[in-house]
């Protein structure tokens, strides 16, 4: 029997009008999306509203636990679960180590905090498609103000810094005939950039209440499940050390997961498990459509 791990999406994965069907027929999804519009006196509901980026953040909490939600009677038992990002808190809240509602109001501060900091600081991202990740460093390391922020795949890093510091990286990994994709964000997540936000994040994790997860969370930031002890740390470490999907990834495997269903807007983490394990079997559960499948081809 297959041994299941369930993947939560982070942000950039959302798109306008996402789980607009899910609302309209699925009953648990709609209480959801109108729970959380309740706790936040926003409307959730409305695409226009979900869509504005000071929303992203709980948006897309708000689309992967109501996913959670309609799944978790009948699915497989996980082996663990890990988000990339901000997925980590959906991760956490379908775990029952955080509740919605608390989820949900750490996050919108938390969309503040980075939002306050790349005001005063801006940044750049951009993903690196290369296998030669000790170049990338390299490079790094010879360049004030730019940093590797995601390890996703053996062949995919994504870095961050500042504009100016970004920008003379991708020249000289141009020069190394790397590829560079520059990515469409205004703040350099998982760098020092986001110190700001990272101090203000630790304050207000002092007023949050974590229980053990009832599965393992892998953690981005130490490649290892998460320690309830250590949860609130680990939570603001993240917005400045680089994520590591790669290492959770692997840790699922070792764990014995063959078999990995992505939760949330689009299939990026799907992507990258493709590129880390082509064997294993995907799944994606993002709109009825998909939902639909899984439902038919698992028997969930």
């Amino acid at each position: 029997m297959a041994k299941t791990a369930y993947l939560f999406a982070g942000q950039g994965a959302q798109t306008l009008g996402m789980g607009q069907d899910l609302y309209r027929e699925e009953p648990s999804y709609r209480q959801t999306v109108t729970q959380a519009s309740d706790i936040l006196g926003i409307n959730l509901a409305d695409p226009e509203v979900a869509a504005a980026p000071e929303n992203t953040q709980v948006a897309i909490l708000t689309m992967s636990y109501g996913i959670w939600r309609l799944i978790a009677p009948t699915a497989a038992t996980p082996v663990g679960l890990v988000g990339l990002s901000l997925g980590e808190y959906s991760a956490l809240v379908a775990a029952g180590s955080l509740s919605f509602e608390d989820g949900l109001r750490l996050v919108a501060d938390r969309s503040r905090y980075m939002a306050a900091a790349g005001h005063e600081t801006p940044g750049k991202m951009a993903a690196v498609l290369t296998d030669q990740q000790t170049i990338v460093q390299e490079l790094c390391d010879k360049i004030d103000g730019v940093y590797i922020a995601n390890y996703n795949t053996l062949n995919q890093l994504v870095v961050g810094g500042t504009p100016e510091a970004v920008k003379q990286l991708k020249q000289a990994l141009k020069d190394h005939k790397i590829r560079v994709v520059p990515l469409k964000v205004a703040v350099s997540s998982h760098t020092p950039l986001m110190a700001s936000a990272s101090e203000k994040l630790g304050q207000r994790l002092e007023t949050v209440a974590f229980t053990a997860p009832k599965w393992p969370v892998w953690s981005n930031t130490t490649g290892q499940p998460f320690a309830v002890e250590h949860l609130a740390a680990t939570l603001v470490d993240q917005l400045v050390a680089p994520t590591h999907f790669y290492d959770d990834f692997r840790g699922l495997t070792a764990a014995g997961a063959d078999q990995f269903v992505e939760i949330g807007p689009g299939h990026v983490l799907s992507g990258f498990a493709k590129q880390i394990a082509p064997a294993a079997k995907r799944y994606q559960i993002n709109d009825m459509t998909t939902l639909n499948a899984v439902r038919s081809e698992l028997g969930w």
